[in-house]
């Protein structure tokens, strides 16, 4: 019986997780507009621990997602995490916040999947994923445009999912294409399950060095705190 706790604060929703060997146990969120993760995180912690019935020297290790995403919001998750797991000698896991997202979506049909988060003007942060979430294309960034996307076959459903695939509903109108407006945000919710795999695995970050995935590249130099 190993516990986790999951920190998943990549965009306006702070979320926290406690997972029993890859069974939910307790969440605790909160979407805001204006950003709440620096007054709500560390409550959120404390009430997800008291939710499964144990202390914080309890945990087996903790999970975050790692970017893309706010800057803000990263840069607090991942230091709330990093201190727990100095503080009491935990490994830390990191997730993509987009393969976090693409976890929202339960079909099996064969489709490719397209998490997206908004990178102002008309970018976006995507990955691509396929039915089962095995990696078809890494995180990059893209210009929407109605050519977007066109050397992924079109012969299967593209679905498109997050706050980012909003802004494509004007240029992107093709056949193959579904929009899931229903799956916004990732959550801390969907990190259980991807967390225990990479636990059982020992696939973790070195603390020290772990740094989440800001995607600096993308902002404009007049506004360098990101999105």
């Amino acid at each position: 019986m190993s516990y986790i706790l999951h920190i998943e604060t990549a965009t306006k929703n702070c979320s926290v997780a406690i997972g029993k060997s890859g069974s939910l146990v307790a969440l605790k969120e909160l979407y805001a507009e204006n950003f709440s993760h620096s007054e709500q995180l560390h409550v959120f912690i404390q009430k997800g621990l008291q939710e499964a019935n144990i202390e914080m020297e309890a945990l087996d290790a903790v999970a975050v997602s790692k970017g893309p995403g706010s800057y803000t919001g990263l840069r607090i998750g991942v230091a709330a995490a990093k201190g727990i797991c100095f503080a009491l000698e935990l490994p830390l896991i990191g997730i993509n916040s987009l393969q976090i997202l693409a976890e929202k979506y339960s079909a099996l049909e064969k489709a490719l999947l397209f998490p997206m988060f908004d990178a102002r003007r008309m970018e976006v942060y995507v990955m691509v994923l396929d039915e089962y979430k095995q990696l078809v294309k890494p995180t990059f960034n893209e210009v929407i445009t109605s050519n977007s996307f066109e050397a992924l076959p079109n012969d299967i459903p593209w679905i498109f999912m997050g706050e980012g695939a909003l802004k494509c509903q004007k240029e992107l109108v093709a056949p193959q294409i579904q929009y899931r407006t229903d799956i916004g945000y990732p959550s801390a919710q969907e990190m259980v399950g991807l967390a225990w795999q990479s636990y059982q695995k020992k696939e973790f970050e070195d603390v020290a060095y772990f740094e989440p995935f800001y995607l600096k590249d993308f902002y404009t130099t007049a506004n360098k705190k990101g999105v």
